[in-house]
């Protein structure tokens, strides 16, 4: 009986079911369809590439529900004013008043202001902030490396890196579009400054710490700075730390007065090997050794200890001026 069954079901599941409930739809193309996209698609290779528009220029696009969530995402309590003076540049502002002239508004009603001054107190602020912060988490590295390093993560690329990852390119007044790398820079520093008129220096800070300082995460410091003349400076440095005189000594070799040749050479202080390093002759492989002894004497090898982002400076310790 359960066999019958089981039968009776697959025959049942096989047949169509036409009944008033079931709706069977099916869909249709007009033939004009098809040579339609075919010219559409057609026209606009023909046009070219689209010159890039901003997304202001958007009908359902609001500006200031736009500075209110960008200060939110970044968890920043902003002034509204500030933060739209922040990303004004002044290229706009200047156009701004003309086009102001030329429709006969009063000379009272053309002051438009930018970023300009937002700019140059919040480039201060981060530039004393990365250098107090490098000496803190770098001390055993010397001065010229600390600049090396502040230069890295002051300079224009490293700005304008983190100012498009913040979002701040549809939110720039300019008179170019895309906004080039000056001016999202530029911008980066100007957010820094309507921040401490709006919150605080400290506040201020910590933006650096966590947006700038940052960007050294998993950073090889001997791309940012490498050391010229490291055996006369690693020589300088012993000397400071009276570590003793560094000595370079032959380690090994192979393939000599080939294209193929190789030596080893390592360089100790008081019978300690410091660092070692390898070269395609005696001058190169002493100097790389030389780098890797700076880097174990200051500490800047890619195992060292990672850098603290949780470290938190007083306003004592950062020198503004």
């Amino acid at each position: 009986m359960s066999l019958l069954r089981c039968v009776a079901g697959v025959i049942a599941l096989a047949r169509p079911i036409n009944n008033a409930n079931t709706i069977q739809t099916q869909r249709h193309f007009k033939r004009w369809v098809s040579p339609t996209l075919r010219e559409l698609a057609h026209r606009v290779k023909k046009q070219g590439p689209q010159k890039p528009e901003p997304r202001s220029g958007f009908v359902e696009w609001n500006y200031r529900s736009e500075l209110f969530a960008f200060g939110k995402r970044l968890n920043e309590e902003f002034q509204l004013p500030l933060l739209q003076t922040a990303f004004t540049q002044s290229t706009y502002a200047h156009r701004e008043q003309e086009r102001q002239r030329k429709l006969g508004i009063s000379e009272a009603d053309l002051q438009t202001a930018d970023n300009s001054q937002l700019a140059a107190k919040g480039a201060h602020i981060a530039k004393a902030y990365v250098e107090a912060y490098l000496q803190h988490a770098l001390p055993k590295v010397p001065s010229a490396g600390h600049q090396a390093i502040a230069s890295y993560l002051l300079s224009t690329e490293t700005l304008a890196h983190v100012s498009t990852h913040l979002g701040t390119r549809e939110l720039i007044f300019s008179t170019e579009y895309p906004p080039s790398s000056e001016t999202l820079a530029q911008t980066m520093q100007a957010i820094i400054g309507a921040l401490a008129d709006s919150s605080g220096v400290e506040r201020a800070f910590l933006f650096v710490r966590d947006f700038i300082c940052t960007q050294l995460n998993q950073k090889d410091l001997l791309e940012i700075w490498t050391p010229e003349q490291p055996l006369q400076l690693l020589s300088e440095v012993c000397t400071q730390r009276q570590l003793g005189e560094p000595e370079p000594r032959l380690l090994g070799d192979c393939g000599k007065n080939t294209v193929l040749a190789a030596f080893q050479v390592g360089i100790y202080a008081n019978r300690q090997l410091l660092g070692k390093g390898f070269g395609e002759n005696l001058q190169t492989a002493t100097e790389t050794a030389a780098i890797d002894a700076l880097q174990t004497v200051f500490e800047m090898h890619e195992n060292r200890r990672p850098f603290d982002f949780r470290m938190q400076l007083e306003a004592k310790n950062v020198k503004l001026g």
